[in-house]
């Protein structure tokens, strides 16, 4: 009888002690909510300043607020694009969808990616000039050279106005980054209106050197035309006016580029995998949501100051509290503001 009482209690400890192990090896937070699997979100960088800023404030708030690690792929946008189907990134906090239409259907029909958020739409794009060019500028001395340009039609009429340094018959529009996939828009768009009869689309090679182009003819007062795009702190910090288009028409956009950029819902994605490997991440990127205003607003912050991304971050999350502290829970809040004191 003793040896038997012996064994039971043995094997009761037995249990008691297997039932801690199992009850240790389920990681679960303060919540009770299973903790994440995934140890790092990785972010695409595919080159242009205003996703890399809200990169920063995502991976800030993910880092400090969650205990994520953080990783950034840099690249193209269809390379950027292209690992993000696949799954070797996590998170686009930025996906300018109309400039990649094929490839974003076939990827949410696909159920490889996910659209989480709009993080801003009230944008616009398309070729912009100085406004001196149209209006002149009195107190800079500057006359109005093209003083009847007011679409991109227009142009047709103004090569000798801006004239390619490097070709003596033609001007010089400058287009997007080669790499980018609005290039081919731009390319095709000149080709439809007949003014690559008349320009060169100039490849700037990166929007810092299309940027530095726009801003130097800006200081010398000299006409330039290009593409761009709003929000960025060059439309936030100079005098621009958006060349006109036609209404934007389906009809007209898939026939040739024949009519204006429609305002784009720049959104928040993540790979499907995200929604099981990271759902707390997920469910913060769904609140997540900016304007073009708040956007530019940062970028000036950044050019003003010679400061990178992250340091626009911390400024931004100083600064707006009453704007990211809506995406996330109290606790979470908290965490983040005692990271960036």
């Amino acid at each position: 009888m003793k040896k038997l009482k012996r064994n039971s209690i043995f094997l009761a400890l037995i249990l008691l002690t297997t039932m801690f192990l199992i009850a240790c090896s389920q990681p679960n937070d303060e919540k009770g909510n299973e903790a994440h699997k995934k140890e790092t979100i990785v972010f695409a960088d595919p080159g242009w300043d205003s996703i890399r800023f809200h990169n920063s404030v995502a991976s800030t708030i993910i880092k400090e607020g969650f205990g994520y690690g953080i990783e950034v792929i840099p690249g193209t946008t269809p390379a950027t694009f292209l690992g993000f189907r696949q799954g070797e990134i996590d998170v686009y906090m930025e996906i300018w969808q109309d400039n990649i239409i094929e490839q974003y259907t076939e990827a949410i029909e696909n159920d490889e990616i996910v659209e989480l958020s709009t993080n801003f739409d009230d944008n616009s794009q398309g070729l912009y000039v100085p406004t001196y060019v149209i209006k002149g500028d009195k107190e800079r001395g500057i006359e109005a050279v093209a003083p009847d340009l007011k679409t991109v039609k227009d142009l047709e009429k103004y090569p000798e106005v801006f004239k390619d340094p490097e070709d003596k018959v033609k001007g010089r529009i400058y287009g997007a980054p080669s790499s980018w996939a609005v290039s081919e828009i731009l390319n095709t768009k000149a080709k439809s209106y007949g003014l690559d009869e008349k320009y060169n689309v100039f490849d700037p090679g990166s929007d810092t050197s299309l940027a530095t182009a726009l801003a130097s003819a800006i200081e010398k007062g000299e006409p330039w035309v290009g593409y761009y795009w709003d929000p960025t702190w060059v439309t936030g910090k100079f005098d621009l006016t958006l060349l006109e288009d036609d209404s934007f028409d389906e009809e007209k956009w898939e026939n040739g580029y024949m009519c204006e950029f429609k305002p784009v819902d720049v959104t928040v994605c993540a790979n499907s995998e995200l929604l099981k490997t990271a759902p707390d991440v997920v469910e913060f990127l769904k609140n997540y949501t900016t304007s073009s205003k708040l956007t530019a607003e940062a970028l000036a912050y950044m050019q003003e100051n010679d400061v990178d991304a992250d340091a626009a971050a911390k400024w931004f999350l100083k600064e707006h509290e009453d704007v990211w502290t809506n995406w996330v829970s109290k606790e979470v809040a908290q965490k983040v503001k005692a990271s960036i004191q």
